[in-house]
C-alpha cells in the first residue's frame, strides 16, 4: 500500500468514514492522549521512561506542548480553498509535506520486532515524510537508508570526540544516500532525567542502539577485540568517544566534512542563529530536544519567531511539543520551514509498527490540511502572512 496522496491529505477522514459504513472502525487512536496511553501500556518500562520522560520535573516538556495553546489562527472566509498546497522546498528538494520525523535515539527499540529504525524508514517511503535517522540506531545507517524509497532521508550526527570517527560517520551517510547532516548540539552530555535514573537504565550502556559505531571501521580500530568478541569493551569505548562539546571554532571543520547540507540542531538564541548563518550552515533547527535535556527553559515555540527573524531567509526546522496537526500549522505560521514530530510517531510504532507510524503521520497531515481548508489558507505562504496567527 502507498499512502502518498493523489488528492488532499484531508481525504484520510473520508477513508475512515467510508470504512465505518462497512462496519470497519479505526484500530488505532485518533487523538494523541489515547495514543500515548495505549503506547505506555505497550512499551517496556525501560523504553517508555526514555521515550516519554523529560528533564527534571518535566516543566519544560509540558511547557513545550502548552505553548501552542497561546496562539490562534484567524479564519479567513470566501477564499475557496478547495485545493491546499502543503509542499515545501528544502535544500533544493521539493517535499510533499511540511512534516519530518525527528531523530529518536531508541526508535529501534520501540518496535515489537526490535527494528524500529527500519520500520520508520519504510513509513517514510510510504508517506513521503522524511526521516531524520539518529546516530543511535539498532540497524546500521546503510540498512536504514536502503528503505527510504524515493523519500529523502537525513542523518543526525552526535559528533564524537574522535574527528576521524566523525568523518567516517558522515562519509558513510553520504555514501548511503542521505541528503543532509543534522548536527545535534545540546546532547554532548545527558541531562538530568529522573525517570531513567529511577529505573537505573540508559539503553546505550546496555549495548543497545550502537550499530552505527560497532559497524564503523574507525570505531572498530579503536578496540582491542571486536564488538562481537567483547561487547562490554565496545560500550565503554562508546562512552569515551560519544560527547563532543562543540564550539564555534569547530564549525569550519564540520563544514569541511561534507558537501551535503549541514543543519545545526538545538539553536534557540537569535545570536546563535546569526553565527550559524555566517558560518555557512544550510539551515538551523530550533529545538530544545523535546524538554529531555534541560528543564526550566523557554518553550521552543516561544523561541521560534526570534530564530526565524534572525535566520533572514535561511531554512528553519522546528520540533518540540508537536502533538497534532493544529500544532504543526501554528509552527508553520510562525515561520518554520518544516516541522518535526517525535513522540507521536514513536508511540504509533510501538502500537502497530509501520502501520502505526503511517497512521500517526496521516492523521497529523489530515488535520493540518483540513484546518487550512476550513480557515481559508490554501498555501503555507498564506499562513505566514501578517495577521494570520494571533497571540491569545
Amino acid at each position: 500500500m502507498h499512502e502518498k496522496p493523489q488528492g488532499q491529505f484531508g481525504d484520510y477522514q473520508n477513508e475512515i468514514y467510508f470504512n465505518g459504513l462497512a462496519g470497519v472502525l479505526p484500530s488505532l487512536p485518533m487523538n494523541h492522549s489515547e495514543l500515548e496511553a495505549r503506547a505506555q501500556a505497550a512499551l517496556p518500562p525501560s523504553v517508555l521512561s526514555y521515550v516519554a520522560g523529560g528533564a527534571g520535573d518535566e516543566t519544560t516538556q509540558r511547557a513545550n506542548t502548552s505553548a501552542f495553546e497561546r496562539w490562534g489562527l484567524l479564519p479567513r472566509m470566501m477564499v475557496g480553498a478547495t485545493r491546499r498546497d502543503l509542499s515545501v522546498e528544502l535544500f533544493g528538494l521539493r517535499l510533499p509535506t511540511p512534516l519530518f520525523m525527528a531523530p529518536v535515539g531508541v526508535i529501534g527499540l520501540c518496535a515489537q520486532d526490535g527494528h524500529g529504525d527500519l520500520a520508520t524508514a519504510r513509513a517514510a517511503a510510504r508517506t513521503g515524510v522524511p526521516m531524520v535517522a539518529s546516530t543511535l540506531t539498532v540497524d546500521p545507517m546503510e540498512r536504514v537508508a536502503a528503505e527510504f524509497g524515493d523519500t529523502p532521508g537525513f542523518f543526525q550526527l552526535y559528533t564524537p570526540t574522535d574527528r576521524a570517527l566523525a568523518e567516517s560517520l558522515v562519509r558513510r551517510a553520504e555514501a548511503a544516500g542521505f541528503k543532509g547532516i543534522v548536527v545535534t548540539l545540546d546532547t554532548w552530555i545527558t541531562g538530568w532525567r529522573p525517570r531513567d535514573l529511577a529505573a537505573g537504565n540508559f539503553p546505550q550502556l546496555r549495548g543497545h542502539c550502537l550499530a552505527n559505531y560497532t559497524s564503523d571501521p574507525v570505531f572498530r580500530a579503536r578496540l582491542a577485540k571486536t564488538p562481537e568478541e567483547d561487547p562490554g569493551a565496545a560500550v565503554l569505548e562508546w562512552v569515551r568517544v560519544f560527547g563532543n562539546p562543540l564550539t564555534w571554532a569547530d564549525l569550519p571543520w564540520l563544514r569541511s566534512l561534507t558537501e551535503l547540507p549541514i543543519v545545526l540542531k538545538g539553536i534557540c538564541h537569535p545570536e546563535d542563529v546569526r553565527r550559524a548563518r555566517d558560518g555557512g550552515v544550510d539551515a538551523v533547527y530550533c529545538s530544545n530536544h523535546g524538554g529531555r535535556q534541560a528543564n526550566g527553559g523557554l518553550p521552543a515555540l516561544e523561541a521560534l519567531p526570534g530564530v526565524v527573524a534572525a535566520a533572514d531567509g535561511l531554512p528553519v526546522l522546528f520540533d518540540s511539543g508537536v502533538r497534532s496537526g493544529a500544532d504543526a500549522v501554528k509552527a508553520l505560521a510562525l515561520g518554520a520551514t518544516a516541522v518535526g514530530v517525535g513522540r507521536p510517531y514513536a508511540y504509533g510504532l510501538a502500537l502497530a509498527g509501520i502501520e502505526g507510524v503511517v497512521h500517526v503521520l496521516r492523521t497529523l497531515l489530515a488535520e493540518a490540511d483540513l484546518i487550512m481548508a476550513v480557515d481559508g489558507y490554501p498555501a503555507l505562504a498564506d499562513l505566514r502572512a501578517e495577521g494570520a496567527l494571533w497571540r491569545i
